[in-house]
């Protein structure tokens, strides 16, 4: 593998004081790569996963580097329906690609990395995100198609590599060197100044169409961009803060994110929310306060992600600057599960926390998952009966999954409980992966299905759910996402039916042998 790339020699006409001849970066493909149907798998979604219902997040981390080289483009493929197929032939016309990974989407990545060196011999490959920055060692000895990988942050790495700048002095950066022998350059600080950041929503403006986008617990169509960086918190399972943004919170200055939120509202009129994807938008009072102060003149329709520590006064601030909804991890309904995984909040603030969103008029859409260290089947229905107690607008259960690069991963790897790196069903679908004595991983599939039960077919939800669609006129969407969750959970139940079947005769072939 070479050490160092030769910038292309552009030959352009004098334009914006720039003379002909001047060197140009590689021209560069930032991919979010095609995967399993209706996969979310990287850049900005928190559980990498085929969703039950079809969603799309923003690709925010390959914006950045996206905005800061000439020539180059970002591909979203997932949203944009874009094939492998269509990737591979668009990729002949770059000299430089940064695909970013994620764990479920490891192998099917690797495969599309080969075809695109295959049909393109001479572009450089660099893979970004979570998987190679916890293991890139694994990631350069698996795929010979990669040139090189970097860890952790990687805005500036890439940049200075499309710039020309050789591996050996690329901070953040593994490669293998000419003797094919794997180098660790050293860690690359994180970055501090967010102001010197390009803006995401340009790049959304000139790459992508943001109708593609939908979340069903938000406006259609929405625009998500970052205020921050970081999350202080120590929730053992979250992924990116242990394995990518760190948790150092950096922070733009709130004139800063009010120019940019200006300059979107001009330019996506159609744009009927934008959404804060921080890891923790509101963790510090004043500061949001400050930026609500600047966000209220714009008139916008606006939601976040919020802990719920978050005071009465900074929600009040919020809701008066345009908040409409707020994604909380409540996690766990348990407080013994709330310490094991750090998570930093009692079940008490949560229930504090709603009543005051819900005087307030903030909606809020509450995240739980299942699987978490410690959990009982008696912790599962505590959890149940406490989501119901907090009666929000629309929640989400997921498996837990316990990701390389976090604590919750070594703690189930030091354990032996993990059934199945591979944490899905083959088709990109959440699958339970960890089985702790005396539940059995088909259990926790389906007491996630019975937590949906419980919950949205009690009149009042039921009611909710109803009036919703008659009011904002959306009985067609609203059609469509049940039956694609009743597809999965269809899947999953066979798969659990087929997880049980196995274990039984399991047993059947034990008892048959020790007779």
């Amino acid at each position: 593998m070479v050490h160092s790339v030769v910038r292309r020699q552009a030959t352009h006409r004098v334009q914006n004081g720039k003379m002909d001849g001047i060197d140009m970066p590689l021209k560069t493909l930032l991919l979010n790569p095609p995967s399993f149907e209706n996969f979310d798998g990287g850049a900005s979604s928190r559980w990498p996963a085929t969703r039950e219902i079809e969603s799309y997040w923003y690709p925010v981390w390959l914006a950045y580097p996206a905005g800061m080289l000439e020539g180059s483009k970002l591909l979203d493929a997932p949203p944009h329906h874009v094939s492998a197929e269509e990737t591979i032939e668009m990729a002949k016309g770059y000299e430089f690609l940064v695909l970013f990974t994620s764990t479920v989407g490891w192998a099917g990545d690797h495969g599309l990395a080969r075809a695109i060196k295959s049909a393109n011999p001479t572009i450089k490959i660099c893979f970004v995100g979570p998987p190679v920055t916890t293991d890139p060692d694994r990631a350069l000895n698996e795929c010979e198609a990669i040139d090189f990988i970097c860890r952790r942050e990687f805005d500036f790495s890439v940049v200075e590599y499309a710039n020309g700048k050789p591996l050996n002095e690329i901070l953040g950066i593994s490669y293998k060197d000419a003797s094919g022998v794997i180098q660790h350059n050293p860690d690359r600080p994180q970055v501090e100044d967010l102001d010197a950041m390009p803006w995401a929503t340009k790049i959304y403006k000139r790459d992508m169409d943001v109708t593609r986008y939908n979340v069903p617990f938000l406006l259609h169509p929405y625009i998500a961009l970052y205020s921050t960086r970081g999350c202080p918190a120590q929730c053992t399972f979250c992924l990116w803060p242990q394995t990518l943004s760190g948790h150092a919170w950096r922070k733009r200055s709130t004139d800063d994110v009010a120019a940019e939120l200006k300059w979107a509202k001009e330019n996506f009129p159609d744009v009927k929310e934008f959404f804060f994807d921080d890891d923790t938008f509101n963790i510090q009072q004043n500061r949001t306060i400050e930026l609500c102060e600047k966000l209220k003149p714009l008139g916008l329709t606006w939601s976040c992600t919020s802990r719920v520590t978050t005071s009465r006064d900074t929600l009040k601030a919020m809701k008066e600057a345009g908040c409409r909804l707020l994604i909380v991890g409540f996690e766990s309904g348990d407080p013994q599960i709330l310490k094991n995984i750090k998570k930093g909040a009692t079940v008490e603030r949560a229930r504090e926390f709603v009543k005051d969103c819900h005087d307030l008029g903030l909606i809020i859409h509450a995240d739980f998952i299942l699987g978490l260290p410690g959990e009982t089947k008696e912790s599962i229905w505590n959890t149940i009966n406490f989501a119901k107690q907090l009666d929000c607008e629309t929640i989400q259960v997921s498996v837990a999954h316990a990701y390389p690069g976090t604590e919750f991963y070594d703690f189930a790897k030091r354990n032996d409980f993990i059934t199945n790196e591979n944490m899905e069903d083959g088709g990109g679908h959440q699958m339970a992966h960890i089985e702790y004595p005396g539940l059995p991983t088909e259990y926790v599939m389906e007491m996630v299905h019975k937590f949906y039960d419980e919950y949205y077919f009690r009149p009042k939800a039921a009611f909710r759910v109803v009036w919703k669609a008659i009011v904002n006129r959306d009985v067609p969407r609203l059609y469509v996402e049940a039956k694609s969750f009743m597809k999965l959970r269809s899947q999953r139940n066979k798969a659990a039916r087929a997880k049980k079947e196995e274990n039984a005769l399991k047993a059947q072939e034990s008892v048959s042998m020790n007779a």
